[in-house]
């Protein structure tokens, strides 16, 4: 966290203020659009492989379309039952536990044992806790945790579905399994290898993580901010209000079946649906039919949405500086991956974020 730029976490001193849109205004020179830049060889996907694989190779290529952030008008959230704590939100963790650690802690979360110290704080990580990183299975087992202690106190630590963790079931599950693809023969470990899975969390993978995932729900709201992972409005397609998505995504994972459980990652894998020129109209029709004044998403990293990149091995020292979410789409959007694979920040943010 920048210092002074977010209010205080539970047990923590206070720090100098509360954040405001402007400390994450896109600086000066991401407001200038950026040419394409040819992707990094390890990104190139097979001609044969199926849409919708998130690439996990250093470089994406750049989105060449500014997004803008903006200034909102009156704080949208409705009124806080008083018996409720503050509420966080968690951007995609991949696996970066010592992050997790640091980032949580610096906001009061947990202690320096890393025990839940926050009372009756909520707390929302918004899915994608594995591959790429070192220790997928140590996040889950940590979020796990968590939300145990948290329950204990008053409070609670809870999760959703990503992407990710829909690609790592799949993997368990159906291995090397063939699957209707719609661009040719796919299969889940494919997939899973490609986009960064880690054989130590295959191999350390358990029943009770498994189940864990599997009861994950997609969609939730909480305090007028629709929660969800994938910029995406290819939730409609699970059902018109939450509890139909969640309900949805359930049965098909309980269902297993590879071909179905494959088209569901596939859905979640899109992205960018909120920026450009259509961004705000595609947010105002997930909130249509599923409540909330704002969406705070993961999955997409803010050097993507801003049209830069960095290098994931963390030696490009001229890439993107994150500071914090990044608000777009007419202030209906707050983007929470800060690129932690690529040496950007895991960012860990008291809602709303508000003027």
């Amino acid at each position: 966290m920048v210092e002074g730029s977010m209010t205080q976490g539970a047990g923590q001193e206070p720090v100098v203020r509360t954040a405001t849109l402007r400390d994450f205004r896109v600086p000066p020179y991401a407001q200038t659009p950026v040419p394409p830049t040819a992707p990094h060889p390890d990104s190139a996907v097979p001609a044969d492989e199926p849409e919708g694989y998130t690439p996990t190779a250093r470089d994406l290529p750049v989105i060449n379309r500014d997004t803008v952030q903006v200034q909102t008008g009156p704080d949208p959230r409705p009124a806080q039952d008083p018996g409720l704590g503050p509420l966080y939100v968690v951007g995609d963790v991949h696996g970066y536990l010592d992050e997790l650690h640091a980032a949580l802690a610096e906001q009061g979360l947990i202690d320096a044992e890393g025990q839940w110290a926050a009372g009756n704080t909520r707390l929302w990580f918004l899915g994608d806790f594995t591959d790429r990183g070192p220790d997928g299975v140590g996040v889950i087992e940590l979020v796990m945790r968590l939300s145990a202690e948290a329950a204990a106190a008053g409070g609670y630590c809870k999760a959703l579905m990503g992407n990710h963790e829909l690609l790592l079931i799949g993997a368990k599950r159906f291995g090397d399994t063939p699957v209707n693809s719609g661009a040719g023969t796919a299969t889940f470990q494919a997939a899973w290898l490609l986009n960064g899975g880690q054989k130590n969390d295959m191999e350390r993978l358990q029943d009770h993580h498994l189940q864990w995932m599997s009861r994950l729900d997609a969609v939730v709201e909480e305090d007028g901010h629709l929660l969800l992972h994938s910029d995406t409005t290819a939730y409609l397609d699970y059902g018109s209000t939450i509890e139909d998505v969640n309900d949805t995504v359930h049965a098909i994972l309980t269902r297993n079946d590879a071909d179905e459980c494959w088209d569901l990652f596939r859905k979640l894998t899109k992205r960018f649906a909120f920026r450009d020129e259509a961004g705000p109209q595609a947010v105002q029709e997930l909130m249509a039919a599923y409540g909330g004044q704002r969406i705070v998403h993961g999955h997409s990293p803010i050097p993507y949405l801003l049209g830069e990149v960095g290098s994931e091995d963390g030696e490009d020292s001229a890439g993107p500086v994150v500071e914090g979410p990044h608000v777009y789409a007419d202030g209906l959007a707050i983007a929470m991956d800060g690129g932690v694979t690529m040496a950007g920040k895991l960012l860990v943010v008291q809602l709303p974020l508000h003027d």
